[in-house]
């Protein structure tokens, strides 16, 4: 018994001890760490080096920031129109969709940015995507995971073909037509041509809703729908057309257009020929006659 009481009292003050404080702090640092590395969302745990960050704020400082601020806060013109929207918390999604697709740095501001020929290098783009990353937690650019379709069943993925042309009818035929192929918007936009758009970018458009597109976060649609609808479009991109000639795929306009100008105007052009040669007939014969 005096044994035990004697170890008991030398734990005791051991634990008491300056070492003994220190093995509990470095413990609980430690463990604190590996929880909140385990359980911290995806954008706390973007490995963007200080280097990165800082050679994309050197680039956005030339290409930039003569719209979007030095500080990506934004800048209003002096009658306090919207020179360009605040880049804080858009995340690196944005910037690669926008400069990755050619419509950044924009050439002359508008109702729509068209897409154009891009103007930095992937490693520029994602120096550019790591420091606006920097400025508020947002969308991380998606892995390849989140929008390649290779390695599928063809019954795995004629589930989602069909499953994301449900959703696309529901949600996107409003401004992009039945067949991805856009259409007219008021106040001078558009919906831009999305069929034959890259997976990655069609994936990043609806996570960030670029210009007038609604955004569709990972809450409003699951990134299995999200990837539904890439399966959808690539469907209509390697479809054939069924009825003849496709006009653009807009829909009732071009197909009203074609029905005037060729049926209608086709009709009215065989009448007046009748009408025109019976007249010179009828004529002739009484000529004839007299």
């Amino acid at each position: 018994m005096r044994l035990l009481d004697r170890s008991l009292g030398r734990l005791s003050r051991h634990r008491r001890g300056p070492v003994a404080g220190l093995l509990v702090l470095l413990l609980g640092l430690l463990l604190t760490g590996g929880l909140y590395s385990a359980f911290s969302p995806a954008s706390a745990q973007t490995d963007n080096s200080a280097a990165q960050i800082a050679s994309g704020r050197k680039l956005f400082l030339v290409g930039c920031s003569f719209c979007h601020g030095q500080s990506g806060q934004g800048v209003k013109t002096l009658d306090g129109n919207q020179l360009g929207p605040s880049l804080v918390g858009v995340g690196a999604a944005a910037v690669d969709f926008q400069v990755g697709t050619g419509r950044m740095p924009v050439a002359q501001p508008g109702a729509q940015i068209p897409q154009k020929e891009v103007a930095y290098t992937p490693q520029e783009i994602a120096d550019m995507a790591a420091y606006v990353a920097s400025l508020g937690p947002g969308p991380e650019i998606p892995t390849t995971q989140d929008y390649s379709l290779d390695g599928l069943s063809p019954a795995a993925r004629q589930e989602m073909i069909v499953q994301g042309g449900l959703i696309f009818r529901t949600n996107c035929t409003a401004c992009h037509n039945f067949e991805g192929a856009g259409g007219a918007m008021p106040q001078g936009g558009y919906a831009p041509k999305i069929l034959g758009v890259e997976p990655k970018y069609i994936y990043e458009a609806m996570l960030t809703g670029p210009q007038a597109m609604d955004n569709f976060s990972n809450g409003n649609l699951s990134p299995a729908e999200k990837r539904d609808i890439i399966a959808y479009l690539q469907s209509l991109k390697d479809s054939p057309d069924y009825g003849g000639f496709g006009l653009g795929g807009i829909g009732p306009v071009s197909e009203g257009l074609a029905a005037w100008l060729v049926g209608i105007g086709g009709l009215v052009g065989v009448a007046t020929w009748i009408a025109a040669h019976t007249a010179r007939t009828s004529r002739t014969k009484a000529k004839v006659q007299a």
